[in-house]
């Protein structure tokens, strides 16, 4: 009676850690130029649960993308730009924490990759809260390669040849691979990071006028995240 009570009260558990492998958590960053939405990466467990974890705590909302660079990203999630006045510096704030590296030779800085920002520490360890989002540029064969020089004296992950297809057609940042965490993408709304990248900024490249965000997440099914915006699971 026993055995048969305990495997009635693990059926639900089973049910459940089933249909959550039948769904992913669906981000949705809104600004005011559209919402962006975003898919993390099975890939990269540490950051995908750090994240969920600081979308649900509302951790993000108000928050600027306080540095910007066109052909290259929007940067945010530092705390301190949530009551920073105009002209303040920004890209300090943490925290407390760092989530440790996870570089997957699978997923690359093409443009719109969510990937994590970081200090200079010696592991490459992430920030535990501020990311970036990929604007990048397109690369010709010349320019791809003096790339892939640059990324070799960085002790990069050189992209494969079907990554470097990518990034002479839809464009990215790729001597970032190998030294910072890719852990999302953009599955919807990629324009709205080139709206944000080409706002007027100051020295320290933060735009003029403040770029808020806010996100919310929700868990949905990866079925109607393919057909929805034509996403393909690795």
């Amino acid at each position: 009676m026993r055995k048969l009570l305990f495997v009635f009260l693990l059926m639900p558990l089973l049910v459940v850690g089933q249909n959550r492998k039948k769904k992913d958590y669906l981000v949705s960053l809104n600004t005011r130029f559209g919402t962006m939405r975003l898919v993390l990466y099975d890939q990269t467990p540490k950051h995908k649960e750090n994240f969920i974890k600081l979308v649900n705590q509302k951790f993000y909302d108000s928050l600027l993308f306080h540095r910007i660079i066109p052909m290259f990203m929007i940067q945010g999630g530092d705390p301190n730009s949530r009551k920073a006045k105009p002209g303040d510096p920004l890209g300090s704030g943490d925290v407390g924490y760092k989530v440790p590296a996870e570089f997957v030779p699978a997923l690359f800085h093409k443009k719109g990759a969510l990937a994590a920002a970081r200090d200079n520490n010696p592991e490459k360890a992430s920030s535990g809260c501020q990311f970036y989002i990929v604007q990048g540029r397109v690369w010709s064969e010349d320019e791809l390669q003096k790339q892939v020089a640059r990324i070799q004296t960085m002790k990069g992950h050189v992209p494969t040849d079907e990554q470097k297809q990518v990034y002479k057609t839809l464009g990215g940042s790729p001597h970032l691979d190998g030294n910072y965490t890719v852990f999302g993408e953009v599955v919807d709304g990629v324009a709205i990071v080139d709206s944000i990248a080409k706002q007027p900024r100051n020295e320290m490249d933060r735009p003029d006028a403040d770029v808020r965000m806010s996100m919310t997440g929700t868990w949905v099914k990866k079925k109607k995240i393919k057909k929805q915006y034509n996403y393909q699971y690795q």
